[in-house]
């Protein structure tokens, strides 16, 4: 290659070293573990809800299957119903639950 010429990354090359490596890996297990065959990972908004989103449709089935991943995958406990709502509102609240679980495996 031409000393002067350099090449210029991908256009979305920048969108990986902006993003939460937790954040991502999230999205990654929501899509696996609820088998949301028609949405991709990178699409999820950070902060859009997990349940009650026309865009999603999840149940409290799909509730109990994530939580259950999420507990194997991070040694984390979600504890009541309260509490897994609070954790489970959105990608970004799920991620700020797990870095604040004593003994969560990141």
């Amino acid at each position: 290659m031409h000393q002067g010429l350099r090449r210029r990354p991908p256009s979305w090359f920048h969108l990986l070293r902006m993003t939460d490596p937790l954040i991502a890996r999230l999205k990654v297990l929501v899509v696996e573990t609820l088998r949301l065959d028609d949405v991709r990972a990178e699409e999820i908004p950070d902060d859009e809800p997990l349940f009650g989103s026309a865009r999603f449709g999840l149940d409290s089935i799909d509730a109990l299957e994530l939580v259950v991943r999420l507990e194997k995958e991070f040694g984390i406990k979600i504890g009541s119903s309260e509490e897994s709502r609070r954790a489970l509102s959105s990608v970004s609240a799920l991620a700020a639950f797990i870095r604040a679980a004593p003994g969560a495996k990141l």
